[in-house]
């Protein structure tokens, strides 16, 4: 599966350098190249683009509002001298975050993730098959999760915390996004800043959840509907 891609940059040294990087790339199709952004609006609005190589600092519109002008943005990558930029990059989405001088093997990682989110996004899933993994983005790269590995989800002001069995991961969602994205039959909200993995459950004490050494409170409101939810055929008893 290929990727058709767009360069918006305005210096001509920037732009064939990363003409010549994409050509070398079998996923990657011919690319349509801008020197300047208002050129691209109008380029995209007719042009089936995937991938959209983009600088920041650019005459008249710069990349971040380009990008934020866009109602269905394709994946992007970053490319810019200036790394001040990689918070409101990040915030936005976007794939990937290159810093001039661009080389070649950290442009071959950025594309090969680009890659790899956009087949996963194009794949069909059946009624038969559910996902067992997702992406999220975190540490300015995606990272795959599976469902089997997460102990809980934290909810941190922007931000939301996915605790799992290998380490921790922090990534700009909504805690709603995540909490109806995660299947119903293994996780659980029990709190207004927490979603337990129920297989993950080792303990229950007080109005406390115990998941390995993490207690996790449970809201007095939502106790009585999470407890029969645990316990649901599962509580031996005399």
């Amino acid at each position: 599966m290929k990727l058709h891609c767009m360069i918006v940059d305005d210096e001509p040294m920037a732009r064939k350098g990363l003409q010549e990087y994409c050509a070398e790339v079998d996923f990657l199709d011919p690319v349509t190249v801008c020197d300047s952004p208002v050129k691209a609006i109008t380029l995209l609005q007719t042009q089936p683009v995937q991938l959209l190589f983009l600088d920041i600092q650019m005459p008249r519109i710069n990349g971040l509002d380009l990008l934020r002008s866009l109602p269905q943005p394709p994946l992007v990558i970053f490319t810019t001298a200036y790394p001040e930029y990689a918070l409101q990059g990040f915030e936005l989405n976007v794939i990937d975050y290159l810093l001039k001088p661009v080389a070649f093997e950290r442009f071959m990682k950025a594309v090969s993730k680009a890659h790899s989110y956009y087949e996963l996004l194009q794949r069909p899933v059946t009624a038969e098959e559910a996902p067992s993994y997702f992406f999220i983005k975190c540490d300015n790269g995606l990272e795959r999760i599976c469902f089997n590995d997460i102990l809980y989800a934290e909810a941190l002001q922007n931000y939301v915390v996915l605790h799992t069995v290998q380490r921790r991961y922090v990534t700009y969602l909504t805690f709603k996004a995540v909490e109806d994205y995660l299947p119903e039959q293994q996780f659980l909200r029990v709190h207004k800043s927490y979603i337990v993995a129920l297989s993950k459950i080792e303990r229950i004490i007080g109005n406390d959840i115990m998941i390995g050494t993490q207690n996790i409170p449970v809201s007095r409101h939502l106790k009585d509907g999470v407890m029969e939810r645990i316990l649901k055929d599962k509580y031996l008893k005399r």
